[in-house]
């Protein structure tokens, strides 16, 4: 199934899971496409300044790729400077975060694995 960058579903939100400030998504894939294996898996653009909230994962687990730009995680308590290329794996009931502290607009694709 081959979902085109302009035909996916664009949606904004607010303070994510108590983080700050509008974070714009892309719906890559919606649960009910990913056959039970996924149940989210958007293209985050977060402008300077917003982030997610800690929050944990313990009946599933995350997956953050950072596409483009700089942010900062928080990876069971501990600040993770990441850019370009980075990944991070939450799970298992760690906790973790996201916020783009810089001046440029980040992307990053998160998805969460049931």
């Amino acid at each position: 199934m081959v979902h085109k960058n302009a035909e996916m579903e664009h949606t904004v939100r607010e303070n994510i899971r108590g983080g700050v400030g509008k974070i714009e998504t892309d719906i890559v894939y919606k649960a009910d496409e990913m056959m039970g294996k996924a149940t989210l898996f958007n293209r985050l653009h977060l402008t300077p300044g917003s982030s997610i909230g800690e929050h944990p994962h313990d009946d599933d687990a995350e997956i953050y790729y950072v596409v483009e730009g700089q942010v900062v995680v928080t990876d069971d308590g501990k600040e993770i400077a990441m850019e370009a290329g980075d990944a991070m794996f939450t799970g298992g009931g760690q906790r973790h975060s996201l916020m783009n502290r810089s001046d440029k607009e980040a992307i990053v694709l998160a998805i969460v694995i049931a």
